[in-house]
């Protein structure tokens, strides 16, 4: 059962590559009999549908609400559209596994993957370059200058990972040999190891910055402290919270991609397939909690959401200004 699952994965993209025996053309889609569906390929499927709901609703949100175009809220759309290609992606490739199976299309369908993904993880290392730049300049900040720089890193973010994308396409893949494909096909061993490698490389730098975010957080609260000694106590207690949540927003981004790097750097083809589900279904629900994290926890969309669905702002419903010990 194992074995028959494995031929009919999703990720096993090059097994669609048949060839006729008599003419040495490759088998049509008409000519190849129905397989089983992989409970494990559903699960990826159903995980693409809700990615791509929950972030368009944000996409939606972000769009019709002309207030909110600061660059914290250009990345946070920005996070959301690479989001929402990622869940688009994820069904288009359940579509090419099972309805439209040719080595063509499972080459876009992993370019499209590679490119949304990275584009996700790339959009959150901007975000925590956003918070960081946000408390260490402080009073510069609010200025056209940033703008102009948010947008020069997203074209700089987009174009990297769009070129990432393409490299299956261009030749960097394992249709022709599949004795060098990575745990993931029709991406190869060295190319997942770099990815793999890329994205260890940006988990310690966001790290690194987020501990940076916390000393300057403590530091702010404390000269407000300083300053004003009865506000010392509600002050330590916001820092200390916005400390706990950056430890949970790095928690979850670690336990959802750390296990599908390290698998892409020690594994192959040859290690059974349930080994890979096991740690890519982890990494795409990284995009399910996304929305919850950077969107949906934010006072001014949840504004914006309460206005659109219901047209009115609950009472209790306080929109505090965000200071400079928040985090």
């Amino acid at each position: 059962m194992s074995n028959q699952l494995q031929n009919t994965s999703s990720l096993n993209w090059l097994n669609w590559n048949l060839q006729d025996d008599r003419n040495s053309s490759p088998v049509r889609t008409s000519d190849l009999r129905p397989v089983p569906v992989n409970p494990w390929d559903i699960a990826l499927c159903v995980t693409g549908t809700l990615i791509s709901c929950e972030n368009a609703i944000v996409i939606a949100i972000l769009f019709y609400t002309p207030t909110l175009r600061a660059p914290m809220f250009i990345l946070i759309g920005s996070l959301a559209f690479a989001d929402l290609l990622a869940g688009l992606g994820l069904i288009l490739n359940f579509i090419f596994t099972y309805m439209l199976r040719s080595d063509f299309v499972s080459l876009i369908s992993a370019g499209l993957l590679i490119a949304a993904f990275s584009a996700s993880v790339c959009n959150i290392l901007a975000i925590t370059v956003d918070r960081y730049l946000s408390l260490y300049n402080a009073l510069t900040y609010h200025t056209e200058r940033t703008v102009t720089f948010t947008y020069m890193m997203l074209v700089c973010l987009w174009l990297t990972c769009i070129g990432l994308g393409l490299l299956p396409l261009l030749g960097w893949n394992c249709v022709d040999d599949g004795s060098t494909c990575s745990v993931i096909r029709p991406v190869t061993k060295n190319n997942a190891a770099v990815l793999a490698v890329t994205f260890l490389l940006i988990f310690a730098l966001m790290m690194q910055l987020y501990l940076q975010i916390c000393k300057i957080a403590f530091r702010h609260a404390q000269q407000i402290a300083v300053q004003h000694q009865f506000m010392a106590t509600s002050h330590a207690s916001s820092t200390t919270k916005g400390v706990s949540t950056l430890s949970i927003i790095l928690g979850t981004f670690a336990l959802c991609w750390v296990p599908v790097a390290m698998y892409a750097l020690v594994a192959d083809s040859s290690y059974p397939l349930i080994y890979t589900y096991a740690t890519v279904l982890p990494a795409t629900c990284n995009s399910v909690i996304n929305p919850i994290i950077y969107a949906f926890r934010n006072p001014d969309i949840q504004k914006s959401l309460w206005l659109a669905c219901c047209g009115c702002v609950p009472s209790n419903f306080s929109l505090r200004p965000r200071t400079s010990s928040d985090v």
